[in-house]
């Protein structure tokens, strides 16, 4: 058994943690099922019991991904609303940062590999929680006064665009060193928000 042993009963579990720590280490290409196997210590059959492929494995990861980011960005906005006149900015640098915590897993989330995402109910209803979030968020911000009104879906669009484009570009390195040199990242993130 590998020293990632799972304990009886936590095989799913353990399967999307490997699956998790290959993709951070080679990717998307890097991963299967087999490779998720041997990681865990078990047969490279075993992971059949809990997915019927590498879709319902990727389906699966991205699912506690979706799953983490929720919980991080609603820890971020339960934190801040009573405190902060910049909700929003604290909710985008909570996304760039979950983003930059494990690259790997955010790629997949999205990227598009997985395909026919219809076909992952659990999947659905969970990337549709932080949407649902973001949602709510606005509608906070907006009876605050801290956002301007206006159809709250097209905001959302706006702000998470903004702030999943702003985090792409940081996530290849796409920014222009002169952009960078002398300011920090959430300046900058703020400054995309402005």
């Amino acid at each position: 058994m590998a020293d990632s042993a799972y304990h009886h009963g936590n095989l799913k579990e353990a399967l999307v943690s490997a699956g998790l720590e290959i993709l951070s280490e080679n990717g998307i290409e890097g991963l299967s099922l087999r490779k998720v196997a041997k990681r865990v210590g078990v047969s490279h059959t075993a992971p059949y019991n809990h997915f019927t492929d590498k879709q319902a494995l990727l389906a699966a990861i991205s699912t506690a991904g979706h799953e983490q980011l929720y919980l991080a960005l609603s820890k971020t906005f339960n934190k801040t609303k009573n405190l902060s006149t910049d909700i929003v900015l604290e909710i985008a640098w909570a996304y760039l940062q979950f983003a930059l915590d494990d690259p790997g897993r955010f790629k997949l989330m999205f990227s598009g590999a997985l395909e026919n995402e219809r076909d992952h109910p659990e999947y659905l209803e969970t990337s549709l929680k932080n949407i649902a979030l973001l949602e709510e968020v606005i509608i906070f911000c907006q009876n605050k006064g801290l956002i301007e009104e206006g159809k709250v879906n097209l905001i959302a669009i706006k702000l998470w665009s903004s702030v999943h484009g702003f985090t792409n570009l940081v996530l290849e390195n796409q920014f222009p060193k002169e952009f960078m040199q002398g300011q920090n990242l959430k300046t900058l993130l703020k400054i995309a928000f402005s």
